[in-house]
Parts: C-alpha cells; sequence; structure tokens
C-alpha cells in the first residue's frame, strides 16, 4: 500500500465535539521594551564538539527581533553565529563585548553569568 496516495489532503475528523483542530493560530508575542528585558549572556560548550559558543538568553519578543539583535551582535563581534529557540548564538567566547553591545543598547538589565 503507498504512503502517498492522491486525493488525501491530509485533512483529521473527529467525532469529539470538543476537537479544535490542530492548527490554532498563536497568540502574537510582542517585543519588550529593551530596558525592561533580562538577558543573559553565558558561555556555552555542549554538545558543540568542544566548541565555545556566547549564548544569549532570556529575550521576550517577536523572532524577527531576535533575529535583528542576532545580526547586530555578530557583526558587532566579527563572528558567526544564530538564532534558534529564542536564544542568540555568537560563535566563540565573546561575552564581554556581547554584554558591552547590549548595555550600550539600552538592555540595562543584562548580566554576564
Amino acid at each position: 500500500m503507498a504512503k502517498h496516495k492522491p486525493g488525501q489532503s491530509g485533512i483529521v475528523y473527529s467525532t469529539d465535539p470538543g476537537f479544535k483542530g490542530f492548527d490554532e493560530p498563536q497568540e502574537a508575542i510582542n517585543t519588550i521594551a529593551p530596558a525592561e528585558q533580562k538577558l543573559r549572556v553565558r558561555l556555552d560548550t555542549k554538545q558543540r564538539a568542544g566548541k565555545a559558543v556566547t549564548l544569549v538568553e532570556g529575550f521576550i519578543g517577536k523572532e524577527e527581533d531576535a533575529e535583528d539583535i542576532g545580526k547586530k551582535l555578530k557583526s558587532f563581534c566579527g563572528t558567526g553565529g544564530s538564532v534558534k529557540n529564542g536564544e542568540i548564538l555568537v560563535q566563540g567566547d565573546n561575552r564581554d563585548k556581547v554584554l558591552q553591545w547590549l548595555l550600550k543598547n539600552g538592555y540595562k538589565q543584562s548580566k554576564k553569568v
């Protein structure tokens, strides 16, 4: 029997009257002001083959805003990185530079852990 039959649209039917479906729209999270953000900057080497990564945790807001901050941090530090699962990753041990940039740009409650 073929796994992908033509004509199947992937619709799930339920006889449960309280069934709401799988594709419920998520509420949009608004980005809070930089002065109210409590960001933590730490060094992480777990599951990265021993390579050091500077991790910025605790960002509350839209994914686009986190990606924008990540891009600015990467260009300031002159390294690569990414944004995954609400965490901003900057390659290398750049804790001091990242903290300096965050404090300079209004993230007053940021601290190095």
